[in-house]
């Protein structure tokens, strides 16, 4: 019976693209209706006035203006409060 016993697996085969997330127009910047302002894995960052959340948590601007951030305190489910980035378009 002849067989190879040393084969061993292949440990570098996962190569995927980078999902190009994070903040695309920073405070004080211009932006037009429907620009996206930030891209993200779950809501990090909230949508104040002037802005919308997407299906994948992305934040767009609903009207054109100048993007600021501002920190806010936000209740969670369980009744904890946490600090969030809210996302203007003034």
């Amino acid at each position: 019976m002849s067989h190879v016993k040393a084969g061993g697996t292949s440990k570098n085969n996962r190569k995927s693209p980078g999902q190009r997330l994070g903040v695309k127009r920073f405070g004080g910047q211009k932006v037009n209706a429907g620009e996206v302002i930030v891209r993200q894995v779950g809501a990090t960052k909230i949508a104040g006035p002037g802005t919308y959340i997407s299906k994948n948590f992305t934040i767009h601007a609903k009207t054109a203006g100048t993007v600021a951030f501002k920190s806010v305190k936000k209740r969670l489910f369980t009744g904890k409060t946490t600090r969030r980035t809210q996302v203007i378009v003034e």
